[in-house]
């Protein structure tokens, strides 16, 4: 099912045994659009710090109570690697993660189910790239891209308001564009695919499609769930094929 990023910060995330605080923010990858990690604020468990969850430590959510379960213990979580919570974050660092947790390894797409010995042997090699390689640019603060601007070809167009991921996958499906500064009151949504390129330093996406398509595309209503007749009518209208 796809779900609103901004309606799942502050879920509660439950441990093992016992809660462990609430979803403060995400990570996603702007190669693939996909979520790679949960930032989780252990609150008042342990005040002052933040934990990276992967999605693959989650289990079924709890959608009515709004509730995050972990596959995991509060001694795992509390003797977790430090890792600061400013992009970038080293690929040594996130190496260490995944071996503590024993958690696939994403960036290694031919070997997604490494444990032991062989993940030992991945964290020695990306200390040795730790000079060459300080950190993984691609991976996003959801809280930080909200609000970016929307460049049409023709001029500029609103600003991100929200992201819909699917919840099983964790993948980005649409980006939800907030035209109200040109359309009150509007929302509209695209793919990622239609994305032509995103300049972070300028905190501006930039889309080939013109103010007059997006202007007149389907409406998006946040209150509404995306479903199939939606999106057959959000593709048709874009003349682009359905995945």
């Amino acid at each position: 099912m796809l779900r609103s990023l901004k309606e799942l910060q502050d879920y509660k995330a439950l441990s093992l045994d016992g809660p462990i605080g609430t979803v403060y923010d995400f990570y996603l990858d702007d190669l693939t659009w996909i979520i790679r990690y949960l930032i989780v604020d252990l609150g008042g468990w342990l005040p002052g710090r933040r934990v990276l969850i992967s999605p693959a430590a989650l289990s079924q959510p709890d959608w009515e109570a709004q509730m995050f379960p972990l596959k995991l213990t509060k001694d795992e979580i509390e003797s977790s690697p430090d890792i600061a919570m400013d992009l970038p974050i080293s690929r040594q660092h996130e190496a260490e993660l995944h071996q503590h947790y024993r958690w696939p390894m994403y960036w290694h797409t031919g070997r997604m189910g490494m444990v032991g010995s062989v993940v030992s042997e991945v964290v020695e090699k990306e200390k040795g790239r730790v000079n060459q390689e300080q950190g993984d640019p691609h991976l996003r603060s959801f809280r930080e891209v909200l609000g970016y601007h929307i460049q049409a070809s023709d001029g500029e167009i609103g600003h991100v308001e929200d992201f819909i991921v699917e919840d099983t996958s964790w993948v980005i499906d649409y980006m939800v564009i907030d035209t109200r500064n040109w359309l009150p009151g509007r929302k509209v949504l695209i793919s990622p695919s239609w994305i032509e390129k995103v300049k972070w330093f300028e905190r501006k996406v930039y889309s080939d499609l013109s103010q007059e398509t997006i202007r007149n595309s389907p409406e998006y209503d946040p209150s509404t769930p995306v479903n199939q007749e939606y999106k057959a009518k959000l593709y048709d209208y874009y003349g682009r094929p359905q995945n």
